[in-house]
């Protein structure tokens, strides 16, 4: 049993397990870099130490420092939110090998469904419907992975076998391009996991991307959390979540299946702790194995509204050897919840990352309003580490309701220093087909534009210029009344005083 926990993590992930650890009573150790020394985290944590320079590979990715803070702040657990070192086999194996408790799932676990090729084998045989590919065959050269293509069918996906996030991802749809994006995949999945081999993938078009959250213990007991809508993405990354997905909405039946399907999928590993089963499903409400993330979602919030389970705290009770504290029958979905990733990104010129300083910062608040975030006014946005600022998150008592109360609350949220997502947000809201629905994982790429907030943005300098005159013509006259001399060399009360004299 452990009562100290190191968080491996930065930003706001950081600053929701400390939370959570707070709540249970438990003491917190935060780690940073040289970047993040002044970080809402450090401020947070009971204790903070440093463990390098800013770069990730000298930091947040040195498993050697990790466990040497641990070791030596007395943590005897650590959990690695997501991102860095969350699904690394080796950090969980290291954990388990110096005495401390890994709060997530098992090395086995994390390097069967770290690996894509073996972990669509692992859930194939386990009655897991997967997408058509290259399944149970590993390290295929480009000749092989050629000759497959055709037997497969065009279009297709070329990815990564240790690959996640888009990357070393290529979309392939005629055999004479293949040969180039082959190289170019495997060329980005070895800077990016320092692993090449890729697999071949059919491209489902018109699918969207339904993930289920799942728990489980170290008692054989696994549950599912209902899901969660992530269609709304561009070059493969999450802009925009919701829980209940609007094309599951009230089909319950299929909600059970999807999740008892993930079940057996987790259960094919002998899964422990948080975990996401992540489907692709067509028009027809088939639905096929993507791949699982072997750690804390980003979006966990949304479901944790629409069930009441507090995930984090979960996790931390399952490493404490603890049972789940929830049966399945006791999981149901209440209203609806949207999370909203405001990153620091320019939605006007390609979603180009934008650093600096965030000069003011306003949170919107209110009923149903809940923002996760690692900043503050005054914060540096650099460039060492993934973009997100804060997650916004609301819930309503309908898909209507969440869709209003998300609007209300982008329109609150102010940020000043650096570019950010919440223009891109706030004209996603407002259209038809994200209204209705009906969408896919092409959306924002194909059908989506940022042209209507444009034509708007065009009219602010004449719009800035006429406020400005407004302004400068409003102080003139202020200016005017307050320091201009008065034409009588005193007060009216003094010449009020002198008349009454007069005239008594």
């Amino acid at each position: 049993m452990f009562n100290k926990v190191l968080i491996a993590n930065r930003g706001e992930i950081a600053v929701r397990v400390i939370r959570a650890c707070r709540e249970l009573g438990l003491q917190t150790v935060a780690v940073y870099s040289d970047a993040d020394r002044n970080a809402l985290h450090v401020r947070y944590a009971d204790e903070a130490y440093s463990i390098g320079p800013p770069p990730a590979r000298d930091s947040y990715l040195r498993m050697d420092k990790l466990l040497e803070v641990a070791k030596k702040s007395g943590a005897g657990a650590i959990h690695p939110g997501y991102g860095f070192l969350a699904e690394r086999a080796e950090f969980s194996q290291a954990c388990e090998d110096e005495g401390i408790v890994f709060i997530g799932p098992r090395p086995h676990a994390i390097a069967t469904m770290g690996d894509k090729a073996r972990a669509r084998a692992t859930v194939a045989a386990a009655g897991v419907p997967v997408v058509p590919g290259t399944e149970g065959k590993e390290n295929l050269t480009d000749d092989e992975l050629l000759a497959i293509a055709p037997k497969i069918g065009f279009p297709l996906l070329i990815k990564a076998v240790a690959g996640g996030g888009g990357k070393g991802m290529r979309e392939v749809r005629s055999p004479e391009e293949m040969p180039a994006l082959l190289r170019s995949a495997r060329a980005e999945a070895e800077a990016a996991f320092g692993d090449g081999n890729v697999y071949l993938e059919k491209l489902i078009e018109g699918a969207r991307h339904i993930e289920i959250q799942i728990l489980a213990d170290t008692h054989g007991h696994v549950i599912h959390l209902g899901e969660r809508e992530c269609s709304i993405q561009r070059r493969h990354q999450k802009l925009f979540e919701e829980s209940p997905s609007p094309s599951v909405g009230q089909d319950e039946e299929f909600r059970q299946k999807m999740g008892m399907v993930a079940v057996r999928a987790a259960q094919a590993v002998d899964y422990v702790s948080a975990g996401t089963i992540e489907f692709l499903v067509d028009k027809d409400k088939h639905f096929y194995f993507l791949e699982m993330n072997t750690r804390l979602q980003v979006e966990h919030p949304i479901t944790e509204y629409v069930t009441g389970v507090d995930i984090v705290k979960e996790q931390i009770r399952i490493a404490r050897g603890r049972p789940l504290g929830y049966t399945q029958d006791q999981i149901a979905m209440h209203g609806w919840a949207m999370e909203a990733r405001i990153n620091a990104e320019d939605p006007y010129n390609n979603f180009m990352p934008s650093i600096g300083r965030i000069d003011h910062m306003l949170l919107p608040t209110g009923p149903g309003v809940r923002v996760d975030t690692g900043v503050y006014s005054g914060f540096e946005i650099t460039p060492y580490y993934d973009s997100l600022i804060s997650k916004l998150i609301v819930w309503g008592e309908s898909r209507g309701h969440a869709i209003q109360r998300m609007r209300r609350a982008l329109e609150e949220y102010k940020i000043v220093g650096v570019r950010t997502t919440i223009p891109f947000h706030q004209n996603l809201l407002k259209q038809s087909r994200f209204i209705a629905g009906s969408f896919d994982t092409r959306f924002v790429e194909e059908r989506f534009s940022m042209e209507e907030a444009d034509a708007m943005r065009e009219t602010y300098p004449e719009i800035a210029a006429i406020m400005a005159t407004l302004v400068a013509h409003q102080e003139t006259l202020r200016a005017a009344h307050v320091i201009r001399n008065a034409k009588r060399d005193t007060s009216n009360w003094k010449w009020y005083s002198r008349w009454e004299r007069i005239h008594r």
